[in-house]
């Protein structure tokens, strides 16, 4: 009889081909899919040919995306760029885009349907732990693993201790899954999930909306997580079976499944947080940062660029302009979602709120193009990471939050809370 298994463990004993799976185990899976972007890929391409390759394991299963320093900054980017585009044509890989189709990646794949429930990935990208939202094992890897992977369609996995985050209460109204996540790390800290699965549940989970599942997922890693996965219920099932291009597998937790520990959040009555630099682990409520004076507003990135992102910080924007000391930038994550803002008005309301409105790339979120800070200056920011320099000079600072917040941050030109701007009289073309 096997042993009860998480999530987690059921879909690494499935890829492996064995009936049961511990944390500690080592074991040899197949993959569903491996993919890279134009900064880790190119390795990843060379370690390829170096080890013999000529073609892929399956040209369905590589996914290549260049999107963090497109549109290309520089002939540097612009090569690596290339590199890509030569490979994908070589190889004849059925997931590639380019131009006006790219988009940034851990968007992009969940929306068309290129990742599913119940598929182990690895992604030379940390943040591939995204797909944990859609009952995927998804993680991140060096870019010699995935040369590896593209050639074999195989990688090693040593099972990973599962520690259960479990959400409770009703979520107030301005409270998101950047919130929610940020709250976690704030308690776990950067290093307290190293090399352990998430499983992410809850009253307040399953009330919460695939984008605000993803949101969370994605900023796993920032606990130090191998994955975090959310399990799979309607919501999961209506999102996926309306774009997935394979046949879903949906896994749940055992009865009697053994967590390392459980970690429980009382989310009624919270206040909407936002993380101090330079750690996603420095998390305080936005009231208590509100003396905080910024110069730029990043709303975007693959943890926060979805539609849902766009409209909450267009509901803080209508009919109000940001403050004339804030650079406020808007990056669609996908094509699909550039389009959709269009067909609502969203775009109308950021250009009348004196925003900037960028195509789909992760630019600024990396220090890479389309945003950079300079030396003293304050961002506010609905990216993943607040480290030192991580979007531009060392000397500068980035505070994350959810795109409400950023939002009534650009407005304020410091902190604030949505509800500090919600119903104001400040009308559009007036400066503040």
């Amino acid at each position: 009889m096997p042993r009860p298994m998480t999530l987690g463990e059921k879909i690494l004993a499935r890829a492996a081909g064995v009936k049961s799976v511990s944390p500690g185990d080592i074991v040899l899976a197949k993959l569903d899919l491996c993919l890279g972007n134009d900064i880790t890929a190119p390795l990843a391409i060379q370690a390829f040919y170096q080890n013999g390759g000529r073609k892929v394991f399956h040209r369905g299963k590589v996914a290549l995306v260049p999107d963090h320093f497109t549109p290309n900054k520089d002939i540097k980017s612009a090569e690596q760029a290339k590199i890509l585009r030569d490979f994908a044509r070589e190889q004849k890989l059925v997931h590639y885009w380019d131009q006006g189709e790219v988009g940034v990646e851990h968007a992009l794949l969940p929306e068309q349907g290129v990742v599913v429930p119940g598929d182990l990935i690895i992604g030379a990208d940390s943040h591939t732990c995204t797909y944990g939202a859609l009952a995927a094992f998804s993680t991140g890897v060096g870019s010699t693993d995935l040369g590896a992977a593209m050639l074999t369609g195989k990688a090693w996995f040593k099972v990973p201790p599962t520690i259960k985050l479990v959400f409770k209460g009703r979520r107030p109204a301005d409270v998101t899954g950047k919130d929610l996540i940020l709250l976690a790390i704030g308690r776990l800290g950067v290093e307290g999930a190293n090399y352990r699965a998430l499983e992410i549940t809850g009253p307040a989970i399953d009330r919460l909306s695939m984008e605000g599942r993803l949101t969370m997922s994605n900023m796993a890693i920032e606990a130090g997580a191998k994955t975090g996965i959310i399990p799979p219920d309607d919501i999961t099932r209506a999102y996926v079976e309306a774009r997935a291009q394979r046949k879903p597998r949906y896994y749940l937790s055992d009865p009697g499944a053994e967590y390392e520990r459980v970690e429980v959040f009382d989310v009624t009555g919270m206040e909407p947080v936002v993380a101090l630099p330079h750690l996603p682990s420095n998390v305080v409520p936005v009231s208590k940062a509100k003396n905080v004076v910024i110069d730029q507003a990043v709303i975007g990135s693959c943890t926060n660029g979805r539609i849902e992102d766009l409209r909450a910080a267009a509901k803080i924007l209508k009919g109000k302009r940001v403050s004339p000391r804030v650079r406020t930038i808007i990056i669609p994550a996908t094509p699909l979602v550039f389009r959709q803002a269009l067909k609502e008005g969203l775009m109308d309301i950021f250009m009348a709120a004196g925003c900037i409105i960028s195509p789909p790339t992760c630019g600024p979120c990396l220090g890479g193009h389309m945003g950079i800070l300079a030396q003293g200056e304050r961002a506010v920011a609905t990216t993943n990471r607040n480290f030192v320099g991580r979007m531009g000079h060392t000397g500068s600072e980035v505070y994350l939050a959810s795109p409400a917040v950023a939002a009534a941050s650009a407005i304020k030109g410091r902190l604030a809370l949505p509800k500090e701007v919600r119903g104001s009289n400040w009308k559009v073309g007036v400066k503040k």
